[in-house]
C-alpha cells in the first residue's frame, strides 16, 4: 500500500509504481500536492497504488509535453492524401500553434480554448474557425487515445452560451440561381477569357454539379455518349502544383447527361483537339488560361472578330494581308481595332495547363455573375468595361478601357461562386421531385440510413430527370433568344441557330 512522508511543513503520498519505481501523487500538472495531514496523504497515496494496481494509473508528467512538441509528433505520424495533409498543416501553423505552441497538454482547459475561438471569430469566418477548431479537436483526442490527457478541452459543449441550438454556426445563405442564370453566366464568362472553355464548363458544372477540382481534372477518356465518369480530380497545392487523387471522399461516380450535353462535349474535344498536359501527362477536357493580376490583359483578336462580326481568320488577313479584304470589311475591322484599343501582342496570354481556383473565380467567374471585377490589390473594385455592340457585349481590355467603354453588365446572380452551381443543381433536382437516392448519387453523398438502403434507381427515374434538365435548357435558350437572337460567342451562337431551327 502507498506510504506518507513527513516534509516538514506538510505531508506528501507515496506509492509503488513498479520494482525499485515509486510515485508521489501529483495534480493534474505534475506538482506535488502538499497535504496538511498524514491522514489525507495516506488516503491518496492508497488511491494512487490501486490505481496502478488495477491498470488505470496515468503519469501525470506525461501530460507536460507542450502542445507544439506533442502536434509535430501526431502530424508527422499521419499518412493521407497531399491534399489533407496541407490543410492539416496550415491550420496548425497558421492558427494553432501560434497560441498553444508553448502550453503543457495538461494545462489547456475547455475555456482557454473557448477565449481563442471567440478571438479568432472576430478576425475570420466563423466556418473557418470551426474547421480550425475540429483540427484542434483531433490533435487532442489522439493525446486522450494516447494517454497524456484525460479529457479533451477542444469538445464542444452542446446547449450551453447565447444562440445555442442551430444558430451558433449559422452561415450566409448559399446563393443560386436559374437555368437562364446558367446560360448567361456561362457566356460571359467565355466573353471575359476569349475562348469557348469557359462556357462550356459553366454549362457543365451547372448541369452534372461536379465538383471545382473534378470539372478541373475531367479526363477526356471519361465522357461517355450518355453520361460521364467521375474518377479523378485535380487538388491545387499550396506549392501550385496539381495532385490527381480520387474524388473527395472516394465519390466515384457516373453522372447521367442528357444528349444535349454530351453533344456540346463531344463538339468541344472535337474543336479544341486537347493534348496531354506537361505535369501529368494526360487529356483534359478544359485547358486553364493565363490572367493578368489586374483581369484585363488587353484586347485579343477574337475580341476583333466578335465586334466586327467576322472570323478570325479575317481580322488575320486584315493585319497581314489587307489587301485580300473587301473595303467594307476591312473598315469594320479597323473601328472594331480602335474602338477595342487593339495592338499585336497586346492580347497574349500564357496557357496553363489548368485553372487556378481563384484565378478562375476572381477573374471570370465573379465578373461574369456580378458584372464587377473585385477587390483585388492594388485595384479596387470596379465594373466590367464593355463595348455594347454586340449584345451582351464584348469586354474593352487594356489602357483606357474604362474610358473607351459604352455600357456594363448588370447583375445576374451577386454572390454566386463556382461551388454555388452544386446548390443550384440540388435545387433544381428538388424541384422536379427527384428521389433522395438519385440526387445523392450525381452529387456523390453517401445517405447511410435504413431507407436508403432499400431504396433503388430505375432507369425511368434516370429518364424523367434528363428529360426535366432537357425542358430547363430549352427554356433558357427560348429565353435567350428573346433578348438576342445571336451571340458573340461562337459556342452559344451555333446552339441559339440550331434552336431557332428546331422551333421553325
Amino acid at each position: 500500500m502507498g506510504f506518507v512522508e513527513d516534509r516538514g511543513t506538510y505531508w506528501r503520498g507515496r506509492y509503488k509504481i513498479a520494482p525499485g519505481k515509486y510515485g508521489t501523487v501529483a495534480d493534474d500538472q505534475g506538482s506535488t500536492i502538499r497535504f496538511r495531514t498524514k491522514r489525507e496523504a495516506k488516503q491518496a497515496a492508497d488511491a494512487e497504488e490501486a490505481k496502478v494496481r488495477a491498470g488505470a494509473w496515468k503519469d501525470p508528467a506525461a501530460g507536460q509535453i507542450t502542445f507544439g512538441e506533442y502536434a509535430s509528433r501526431w502530424y508527422a505520424a499521419q499518412d493521407l492524401a497531399a491534399s489533407t495533409m496541407q490543410n492539416y498543416r496550415r491550420h496548425l501553423e497558421e492558427h494553432l500553434l501560434p497560441e498553444f505552441e508553448d502550453r503543457p497538454l495538461a494545462s489547456l482547459q475547455r475555456t482557454d480554448v473557448d477565449a481563442w475561438e471567440k478571438k479568432e471569430r472576430a478576425l475570420y469566418a466563423a466556418t473557418s474557425v470551426k474547421t480550425w477548431r475540429g483540427t484542434l479537436h483531433l490533435v487532442l483526442e489522439d493525446a486522450v487515445d494516447d494517454e497524456l490527457i484525460s479529457a479533451n478541452p477542444a469538445t464542444k459543449r452542446r446547449g450551453r452560451g447565447k444562440r445555442a441550438g442551430r444558430s451558433r454556426d449559422r452561415g450566409p445563405e448559399k446563393v443560386v440561381t436559374d437555368p437562364l442564370g446558367i446560360l448567361l453566366c456561362a457566356e460571359r464568362a467565355s466573353l471575359l477569357s476569349g475562348r469557348d472553355d469557359e462556357f462550356v464548363a459553366v454549362v457543365s458544372k451547372g448541369y452534372t454539379a461536379m465538383r471545382w477540382g473534378e470539372v478541373v481534372g475531367l479526363e477526356t477518356e471519361f465522357i461517355r455518349p450518355t453520361a460521364v465518369r467521375v474518377e479523378w480530380q485535380l487538388y491545387e497545392l499550396d506549392s501550385g502544383e496539381f495532385e490527381r487523387c480520387p474524388p473527395k471522399d472516394d465519390s466515384y461516380r457516373t453522372i447521367d447527361a442528357p444528349r444535349w450535353l454530351t453533344r456540346l462535349w463531344a463538339g468541344h474535344v472535337a474543336r479544341t483537339q486537347p493534348k496531354p498536359c506537361a505535369c501529368h501527362g494526360n487529356t483534359y477536357m478544359f485547358r486553364g488560361l493565363g490572367v493578368s493580376r489586374t483581369g484585363e490583359t488587353g484586347a485579343k483578336v477574337v475580341d476583333v472578330a466578335r465586334r466586327a462580326g467576322v472570323s478570325t481568320g479575317t481580322v488575320s488577313n486584315v493585319l497581314n494581308r489587307p489587301d485580300r479584304v473587301a473595303a467594307a470589311t476591312k473598315a469594320r475591322v479597323q473601328e472594331a481595332i480602335d474602338a477595342l484599343g487593339f495592338t499585336r501582342g497586346g492580347g497574349a496570354v500564357d496557357q496553363a495547363d489548368h485553372w487556378r481556383r481563384n484565378g478562375f473565380a476572381t477573374w471570370l467567374f465573379t465578373p461574369a455573375v456580378s458584372g464587377w471585377y473585385p477587390k483585388k490589390a492594388p485595384q479596387e473594385a470596379r465594373p466590367v468595361p464593355v463595348l455594347a455592340d454586340p449584345w451582351p457585349g464584348v469586354p474593352a481590355r487594356g489602357r483606357g478601357a474604362q474610358a473607351r467603354a459604352d455600357s456594363c453588365w448588370v447583375s445576374i446572380a451577386k454572390g454566386l461562386t463556382p461551388h454555388g452551381l452544386r446548390h443550384t443543381h440540388k435545387t433544381r433536382m428538388e424541384g422536379f421531385r427527384t428521389p433522395p437516392k438519385l440526387m445523392d448519387e450525381r452529387m456523390g453523398h453517401i445517405d447511410g440510413s435504413v431507407q436508403a438502403r432499400y431504396s433503388h434507381i430505375t432507369r425511368e427515374m434516370r429518364q424523367e430527370l434528363l428529360a426535366n434538365l432537357t425542358a430547363e435548357w430549352e427554356a433558357s435558350l427560348d429565353a435567350r433568344l428573346a433578348m438576342c437572337p445571336t451571340s458573340p460567342v461562337a459556342v452559344l451562337n451555333a446552339l441559339l441557330q440550331e434552336r431557332l431551327r428546331d422551333r421553325g
